[in-house]
């Protein structure tokens, strides 16, 4: 035995912290779960639950919420949400429960406690998505399998491989730590070593599993990758006024970057690099160099992916758990220091809350408003205000007529022609009909923009009138504000008018 090693602590204490820790996550992500109405892709997700589609590249989560929670309660905004909640809480256990056999009992403690409190965590927790599961998963089979080569353990590797095949079930995206694994074992195995681990058994099964694996996956989502490119290369081919592609190649990348660095915080982020570098400084380069392949490799091609189709900042997150087992180890030396403080824990202590605090405007926010858009709250105002007749658009259409049934809502794009032949169709009828805009507040701040607003907003401003803004102030930069226009038939005398009436708008705009 090593005497150097840190002792092992009792059962009683770690089990008590996680057992409170786990009872917090439960707090914080149950809390108002079913509170926000739906926005954005919750509404693909509630379509993709009741009505199952054979070929959905990310089936599992849509399989679970129709046969387990639809078989229990109607699929509304908390019934989506129940599953994305359980797996935010059940990651907090399970990344100790990894952690601990990689960093040890006090740094996976660490990575538990940053873990409840991530913003980045607790908003997918509660968003009807499938990501909170990537996460989940994500933080058990890339460690599993490294785990089962390390000590050639083939329970790990059958775990390995199981909770792979869920990870990719659950989204595509999650295949990609297994790059970063091919990546370390590249760096780890030399050809002599290669020769006397391959006449072990359970490295050949695990060679195997992981050949199968891969090779399956490939055969099924290559083909849609492919279609996903060239779909956004038809997409390039449209005229640059139909677009509102996000930033020059290069920018891009960078802005892509630093939303995920800046969802994660950058502080957590720090601690992180810090955490892998004292890892290779102790002599355990093989699990620094495993979490950096870990991180590194998924990201790099997603950004260099990004070049030639849209990307999402949310698929690196099967990256994060490597972030908070990273930090945990910093955090883990830290207090393993002999300072002048007493106790010696309390600057690792100080430095975990003023990560924490890093992300603590965006956490309180997140009960605020949900990090969402109040579309249910814009259907209760139109509701009041739409007569027979009138013409309504959105960019959001599908959540709009989801809390406007029987009202017909038009897609709102980015080229302005469609909303003046309708607002010349509306003044032929000469039926006091009404043109109605919802739209986002452009002015978001930081890495979230709305570059559809922006494409026509000198056309709002010249043909509407701002009626109604609907959003809740935040503590932090962003902005989840709606904006509802009415944009009556236009006439030669009404149209000096609106300019006039427009002009404070405009002016508070340009500040």
């Amino acid at each position: 035995m090593d005497p150097t090693a840190e002792p092992r602590p009792s059962d009683k204490p770690w089990l008590l912290v996680l057992t409170a820790l786990t009872g917090l996550a439960v707090a914080l992500r149950f809390w108002r779960l079913g509170y926000w109405g739906f926005e954005g892709d919750e509404v693909f997700t509630l379509n993709d639950s009741i009505r199952l589609q054979p070929n959905n590249p990310r089936p599992l989560l849509y399989w679970l919420n129709h046969y387990v929670i639809g078989a229990v309660r109607p699929l509304d905004e908390l019934g989506l949400r129940l599953l994305p909640a359980l797996f935010g809480v059940l990651a907090v256990p399970t990344l100790f429960l990894v952690g601990r056999r990689l960093v040890g009992t006090r740094a996976a403690l660490f990575a538990s406690i940053l873990l409840v409190f991530s913003p980045l965590h607790l908003y997918h927790s509660q968003y009807a998505r499938y990501w909170s599961l990537v996460f989940l998963l994500s933080a058990v089979y890339p460690f599993a399998i490294y785990l089962g080569l390390r000590d050639r353990s083939y329970r790990m590797l059958a775990l390995g491989m199981l909770t792979g095949v869920l990870a990719v079930l659950a989204h595509p995206v999650a295949l990609l730590p297994v790059g970063g694994l091919i990546v370390w074992l590249l760096t780890q195995v030399r050809r002599q070593q290669l020769v006397v681990l391959w006449g072990q058994k359970s490295v050949r099964w695990g060679a195997g599993l992981v050949t199968l694996l891969t090779g399956v996956t490939l055969v099924r989502f290559v083909p849609m990758l492919l279609g996903w490119v060239t779909a956004h290369d038809e997409k390039k081919r449209l005229p640059d006024h139909l677009l509102s592609l996000p930033g020059r190649p290069g920018v891009k990348q960078v802005g892509l970057l630093l939303a995920y660095l800046d969802g994660l915080t950058l502080p957590l982020v720090l601690a992180a690099a810090i955490g892998v570098y004292l890892l290779w400084l102790r002599r355990d380069r093989s699990l620094a160099l495993l979490l950096a392949c870990l991180f590194v490799v998924p990201v790099g091609f997603l950004l260099l992916l990004s070049f030639r189709t849209a990307v999402s900042v949310t698929y690196m997150i099967s990256t994060a758990p490597v972030v908070f087992l990273a930090a945990g180890v910093f955090l883990d030396r830290l207090a393993s220091l002999d300072w002048e403080l007493r106790p010696r824990w309390l600057l690792s202590a100080t430095v975990a809350a003023l990560i924490i605090a890093a992300g603590a405007p965006t956490l309180i926010s997140q009960y605020r408003d949900g990090r969402r858009q109040d579309f249910r709250g814009v259907a209760r105002w139109l509701h009041q205000h739409l007569e027979p007749g009138d013409l309504l658009y959105s960019d959001q259409f599908r959540t709009v007529t989801l809390y406007l049934p029987g009202t017909q809502v038009h897609h709102l794009s980015a080229d302005s022609t469609a909303l003046t032949q309708s607002l010349h169709q509306l003044q032929a009828q000469r039926r006091g009909a009404t043109l109605w805009i919802v739209a986002p507040y452009s002015a978001q701040g930081g890495y979230r923009t709305t570059p559809k607003l922006n494409a026509f907003k000198t056309w709002i401003y010249q043909n509407c009138q701002l009626r109604e803004a609907i959003g809740v102030a935040r503590l932090d930069f962003r902005q989840n504000e709606l904006q509802i226009y009415r944009c009556p038939p236009a006439t030669p005398t009404s149209e000096a008018a609106i300019g006039d009436t427009l002009s404070p708008l405009r002016a508070s705009n340009s500040r």
